[in-house]
């Protein structure tokens, strides 16, 4: 359970990069995979009573390994990864309880639940009201139970580390996987629009989200337990590969959601380190502005250039679009008109979807989670973002040992603005931000008095 060893982690990123091949070549191995998964996290959950955190550790690696699920196929459900953990918080609560702090959060979880009856009640006869309710709410409830959990919890800076990779290794999985699945990206592509072809054929907004975490970890882990050159080399590496895997999504989100956290972190811990570790913070930027400049020019000459043209917001001729945000703005409107006309209650839990279909003929989900929560929430949407946003801030004046903190803010923040929380990725990444981290206790020697007989 524990890869603080570099040679246990490198094991492990081994067997996830072999994992990737094999669930690319024989795809009925998925299933395996997620069962297995499931299994070994609870095997060491129940065998130490949660002792070390470790249902904290399998819910790190669900939300690492969601979409790779997805795209494989592995779950017979679709919102599985945010369910396994939501489980898994779930147990870990049960066998180790929460912080006194933790009141707000039950506040917010209560806050949720009028959402229900009042879909329940405005939903159309036709409608999966189980399925429409579920869909909508199990991201903010993953948060919530997230948070529950998280809250003051006391976590090393080791059993920190620990958790960023068990994220990061089943990432590792997902990006060998959709690389033997890319077919040549100089002759396929032919747009600006996200490109299906680099994510193997799945939702390039969720692949690139999970890739834009799997850089800012990879870089993490680069600056702060790679002394060792090896291990600085594969992180570098690393870091350049994911980034680059995220830029020919063509789903820009992800990738600058990816890039505005590693700022933050890197500010941060810039501006906290000192000395020797200064010095040496100031040859890791100098090295990850070249990951970068290569990583671009990489991608831009892959996609003869069309890449070059998405993020300046051009077509493939060169024209520049009228609307950057690909849609969102009109869906965002379409919420706000629903909180203005029904500011008390909110138009319910799953209805602002079917509202937009029926208004407006666009039968698109939200790809925005504020929205989202004013128009089904109403007024109690406006405080549940007040509590999401303003707590945080209050728990970090008086904790600022979290070097997390402001990138896993920031994650959250970015990711439920361009997409929603379609995966557990944002709501568990908030929470993170309310750990309570600690330095590792150091082992005193036992003095004994000798006894003179």
């Amino acid at each position: 359970m524990n890869i603080s060893k570099q040679s246990t982690y490198l094991t492990f990123m081994m067997i996830h990069v072999i994992m990737g091949v094999l669930v690319y070549l024989v795809r009925s191995l998925a299933l395996v995979y997620f069962a297995g998964s499931i299994l070994y996290f609870l095997v060491q959950i129940f065998r130490t009573g949660n002792k070390n955190n470790e249902a904290l550790m399998g819910a790190a690696y669900m939300v690492g390994a969601e979409v790779f699920f997805r795209m494989s196929q592995a779950i017979p459900v679709y919102e599985a990864g945010k369910y396994s953990v939501i489980a898994f918080m779930l147990i870990g609560l049960f066998l180790s309880g929460t912080s006194r702090k933790s009141g707000i959060y039950w506040l917010y979880i209560f806050l949720l639940l009028p959402s229900i009856l009042v879909g329940a009640m405005n939903l159309n006869l036709g409608a999966n009201v189980r399925n429409a309710i579920f869909f909508n709410l199990s991201g903010p409830v993953c948060l919530g139970l997230s948070a529950l959990y998280c809250i003051d919890r006391k976590l090393t800076y080791q059993q920190l580390s620990n958790l960023t990779r068990w994220i990061l290794l089943p990432i590792v999985g997902m990006s060998i996987y959709i690389t033997l699945g890319t077919p040549d990206l100089r002759e396929s592509l032919s747009g600006t629009g996200a490109n299906y072809a680099a994510t193997g054929g799945f939702g390039p907004n969720q692949v690139s989200t999970v890739l834009g975490l799997g850089m800012f970890l990879t870089l993490v882990q680069l600056v702060i337990y790679s002394k060792d050159k090896i291990f600085l080399f594969i992180h570098l590496a690393l870091t350049g590969f994911l980034l680059y895997k995220g830029i020919i999504t063509f789903s820009r989100g992800g990738v600058i959601a990816g890039l505005v956290c590693s700022a933050a972190f890197l500010v941060i811990y810039f501006a906290g380190s000192k000395g020797v570790a200064r010095r040496r913070m100031m040859t890791y930027l100098i090295l990850l502005g070249g990951v970068l400049v290569a990583a671009s020019a990489y991608s831009s000459f892959q996609t003869n250039g069309l890449i070059n043209k998405r993020y300046t917001n051009r077509d493939a001729a060169g024209r520049l679009k009228s609307d950057i945000t690909t849609g969102r703005a009109e869906l965002f409107e379409t919420e706000l008109s629903a909180f203005y006309d029904n500011p008390i209650t909110g138009v319910g839990a799953g209805k602002s979807k079917e509202l937009r279909a029926e208004e407006t003929g666009i039968g698109a989900a939200s790809h925005n989670e504020v929205g989202r929560l004013l128009s089904e929430h109403g007024v109690l949407g406006l405080i549940i973002l007040a509590i999401l946003i303003i707590y945080p801030l209050v728990y970090r004046s008086k904790n600022r040992r979290n070097y997390l903190f402001y990138a896993a803010l920031g994650f959250w923040f970015m990711t439920i603005n361009h997409s929603s929380m379609r995966i557990a990725a944002p709501a568990f990444i908030y929470a993170l931000a309310l750990l309570n981290v600690v330095h590792e206790k150091k082992k005193t020697p036992i003095c004994r008095q000798r006894v003179i007989q």
